[in-house]
């Protein structure tokens, strides 16, 4: 587990902040450029939505990056959020067997 006090941003803030505001875009232009509905692309910059591996096609394709980089940010905020809601001392740890 990666030790860090501060939580990863949200892949959509990370979308808005880098992607769209950097680019002058508007959401409603970005979310026809991607054939999505705004309202979709509106949850997922809000933090509602995550991306989905669709979403991650569209967005490599869009702004020339790859859809690992989409689905890299949303696992790792999804992971991190995991990590501290998993009560670990409830789970049966399973010894190795004796070869």
């Amino acid at each position: 587990m990666l030790k860090r006090g501060l939580p990863p941003s949200h892949p959509g803030e990370i979308l808005k902040e880098m992607f769209i505001s950097e680019r002058g875009l508007t959401i409603t232009e970005v979310a026809k450029g991607l054939n999505m509905a705004r309202a979709n692309l509106s949850s997922v910059i809000n933090g509602h939505l995550g991306i989905s591996p669709e979403l991650a096609v569209k967005l490599s394709a869009a702004f020339g990056n790859s859809a690992q980089f989409w689905v890299n940010l949303q696992n790792n905020y999804e992971l991190w959020h995991a990590e501290r809601k998993v009560n670990r001392s409830t789970i049966r740890h399973f010894e190795k067997i004796a070869v």
